[in-house]
C-alpha cells in the first residue's frame, strides 16, 4: 500500500478509535457521578475533552493529507 494511503487509513483508524473510548468514558463518567465522586468525573470529563481536541488534530491532518 502506497505510503500516503496507508497514512490516510491510519489516521482515521485514530480517530475511531478515539471516538470508541470516548463513549467508554461518558459511562463511566456517569457511574463516577452517581457513586458521587465528583472529582473524578471532573477529570474523566476533562480527558474526554482532550481527546475530542486530539481528534480535531487527527481529523485536520487527514485534511491536509487529502488536499496535497
Amino acid at each position: 500500500m502506497e505510503e500516503k494511503k496507508r497514512l490516510s487509513v491510519v489516521l482515521e483508524h485514530w480517530v475511531e478509535h478515539n471516538e470508541s473510548h470516548m463513549g467508554e468514558y461518558k459511562k463511566w463518567a456517569q457511574k463516577a457521578a452517581a457513586l458521587n465522586l465528583e472529582e473524578v468525573r471532573t477529570q474523566i470529563e476533562e480527558a474526554i475533552q482532550m481527546l475530542s481536541l486530539v481528534n480535531r488534530h487527527l481529523e485536520e491532518a487527514l485534511k491536509a493529507l487529502s488536499s496535497s
